[in-house]
């Protein structure tokens, strides 16, 4: 059986890592040139891996339904199943954990464009294409330096300190970028055996501030601080910069508890073994404060 996927959005935060993840696997990786005709680049693969989205939030209302749009037409020109990296903005303030049986009632503009995007993919598998959908928190990737707890969160760990975005107590859903993409594979070459909609949620870390400050601590050997995000800088430049303007409207997530439900992803990938999350924080160490992460890297491996 041939392994071919097309990568959409290949330099991206999702997109890197699952080529990556397709080519370790033994996959033909090809990566979809932007503006060109992509179901024409779809001929012949088995897998398109949807890792399109706007930067920064921009224009969502417009453009995920464009992208949506010619992705299914690529999807069932081609025959190939499509994999799309799925996030929580479409549960609203629903109780948890989240996972397919959880209603989408989403709180944002946001969501609701998300929601959208998920329905037509639905539709689009009662016409014969094959979707899955794999479900994360926010994405963790140590060694990116525009991942958000690289840009925020741990901006100033080598001063001691940790940004939150909310009251520290809070525990949120998380996925580190490399296993997500381990699953994306697995779920690929298991397709044969999945529905023609699949909705996976990837429970990935679910931790608060309160957690990440201590084992950081234990890993660092050293005490930290909290230092709150200044959410009023948003809120006055949020007339004239549309990043701040989208990020207001998703602060409620920071406020919101929430995780994923692990037991589907274990049910359909049993074998399937997320990396400790101590060795995670230890990357994120090692890069932002080198000289102790350095030291504690192998202990946390």
């Amino acid at each position: 059986m041939s392994k071919i996927v097309l990568v959409l959005g290949a330099s991206g935060l999702f997109g890197s890592h699952a080529a990556k993840a397709f080519a370790a696997a033994g996959w033909e990786v090809r990566k979809y040139k932007r503006g060109t005709d992509m179901t024409k680049a779809a001929e012949g693969v088995d897998v398109i891996v949807n890792g399109l989205n706007p930067p920064m939030y921009h224009n969502w209302k417009t453009l995920i339904p464009a992208i949506t749009k010619r992705v299914i037409a690529a999807g069932l020109a081609s025959g190939a199943t499509v994999l799309v990296p799925g996030n929580v903005y479409v549960y609203g303030r629903e109780p948890g954990p989240w996972g397919p049986q959880t209603p989408q009632r989403p709180a944002s503009r946001k969501g609701a464009i998300r929601v959208a995007m998920e329905a037509d993919y639905r539709a689009a598998s009662a016409r014969g294409l094959q979707v899955i959908i794999l479900r994360g928190g926010d994405f963790l990737a140590p060694e990116v330096a525009g991942s958000f707890w690289n840009m925020v969160t741990l901006k100033s760990l080598a001063r001691g300190r940790i940004t939150t975005m909310t009251v520290p107590e809070v525990p949120r859903a998380y996925a580190y970028l490399p296993d997500m993409a381990r699953a994306a594979v697995a779920l690929a070459e298991k397709r044969a055996d999945l529905p023609a909609f699949t909705d996976m949620p990837f429970a990935g870390y679910t931790l608060s501030m309160e957690d990440l400050k201590a084992r950081l601590e234990r890993l660092m050997g050293q005490r930290l601080k909290f230092t709150a995000f200044a959410w009023w800088q948003m809120t006055l430049a949020a007339p004239f910069w549309e990043l701040a303007r989208e990020l207001r409207e998703m602060r409620y997530l920071y406020d919101l508890p929430h995780a994923l439900d692990p037991a589907p992803l274990a049910a359909v990938l049993p074998e399937f073994r997320p990396t400790p999350l101590d060795t995670v924080l230890a990357a994120h160490v090692s890069r932002l404060v080198p000289a102790q992460g350095s030291v504690r890297l192998a202990e946390a491996g």
